[in-house]
């Protein structure tokens, strides 16, 4: 038996993909099969991106870039970051990655070690804790309290820093929660950072463009004391609707450009070359198709609260932002994963429980209103239907 190092012993997984490999496998079979699982827009590209990818292709763009990605997109996110936040960025901080956890990937691996503890959002994406494992360290979780509004708290994140502390990974809007953490409490938690110039800080800011009610994003990369710590990371798989193209970019501090380069080099040399040329005419071009899909999105969002809040048992929070509602379970006295597991077997909604996001998602489940309302109804009808007829 082949033995690989200690370190794969410890890598996770994310269930997302399980669940819809299991919801894949069950409509094959016949089954209707309502998945509200997956977190992808449930929209096409808009066009003229996908035009501008097979344009470069017969422009003959077919060859290796840079490995950070070419320079005119790289210039065009460094233009539309400082639009949206009004901080200047050098095309040369920014670097063209396939997709959003590869961002991820580097930073733990920079800083992950054995010994040293990273802390991350819990409930949260899943591969932050995967990774950390791998890397050795000590995954320290950050509260997200539904009596918070799912926000972070800047003071509790502020008091599990210490001298092992490597790394600190925030996420707003925040998957899975659908919550965002507000400006003032952004800015408590970077007056406190300035006791801590020397720690790194990965804001994953990937659900930027998706927020509801007039609330507007507050990025890290607003803030000039961070810009030699802060690395952001962003992409286009949301809001463009772009998951398959794997595109994702991040901002580093200038000490770190170069290492994350090195890890390009040494994994994937670069990204392909006509998804880059989509990438500049998804930042430039008309941003309509994303408008539409953020009044689908807030649509769907009013839709599943109202229709989670009247299930038994069953209440939620009105989530601010990406795509996700994350209602608390606890009064129907199911534990999430399994009820989770037998809603997918038993009555076709396909949901993700919430201990897949940490160890304070139990008693939770994330519905990715990524569907119609038409699907988004039913299931919320299937839903209702399994737990009156259904008892833990």
């Amino acid at each position: 038996m082949l033995k690989t190092i200690e370190a794969f012993d410890r890598i996770g997984d994310e269930n997302a993909f399980a669940v819809l490999a299991r919801a894949t496998e069950l409509a094959q079979q016949g089954r209707d099969i309502i998945n509200l699982g997956i977190g992808q827009p449930d929209f096409q590209t808009p066009k003229h991106i996908v035009e501008a990818a097979v344009k470069a292709l017969r422009d003959g763009h077919h060859g290796y870039t840079g490995a950070t990605g070419i320079l005119p997109l790289r210039e065009t996110i460094a233009s539309s970051l400082h639009t949206e936040t009004g901080t200047s960025v050098s095309p040369d901080n920014v670097m063209v990655v396939p997709g959003g956890k590869v961002t991820m990937f580097m930073a733990i691996l920079m800083f992950g070690e054995p010994g040293k503890e990273i802390l991350y959002p819990d409930p949260g994406f899943p591969i932050y804790r995967s990774m950390i494992e791998f890397t050795g360290a000590t995954p320290i979780p950050v509260p997200i309290r539904e009596e918070n509004d799912f926000a972070f708290s800047a003071e509790e994140t502020l008091n599990l820093i210490n001298k092992r502390t490597a790394l600190l990974i925030l996420n707003s809007p925040a998957n899975p929660t659908g919550g965002v953490t507000p400006r003032s409490e952004i800015e408590k938690l970077v007056k406190g950072l300035e006791n801590h110039p020397n720690l790194p800080v990965l804001s994953d800011e990937i659900y930027s463009r998706m927020t509801y009610d007039g609330l507007k994003h507050t990025s890290l990369l607003e803030f000039e004391q961070l810009k030699d710590q802060l690395i952001l990371l962003n992409g286009w798989s949301k809001t463009w609707a772009m998951t398959g193209w794997r595109m994702g970019y991040s901002v580093w501090p200038a000490s770190l450009i170069d290492k994350a380069r090195k890890l390009a080099v040494n994994c994937w040399s670069c990204v392909n070359t006509p998804s880059q040329y989509a990438g500049i005419a998804a930042i430039e071009g008309p941003q309509d198709a994303v408008d539409q899909m953020m009044q689908a999105f807030d649509s769907r969002r009013k839709l599943v609260v109202e229709g989670l809040n009247a299930l038994p048992g069953i209440s939620c929070k009105t989530p601010k932002g990406a795509f996700y509602a994350f209602p608390n379970i606890k009064e129907t006295g199911w534990q999430a994963k399994p009820l989770a597991s037998a809603l997918l077997d038993e009555a076709g909604v396909a949901l993700i429980g919430g201990p897949d996001f940490g160890v304070l998602g139990e008693g939770y489940l994330r519905f990715s209103y990524a569907n119609s309302e038409e699907n988004i109804s039913r299931a919320l009808d299937r839903v209702a239907d399994f737990l009156n007829t259904n008892k833990s």
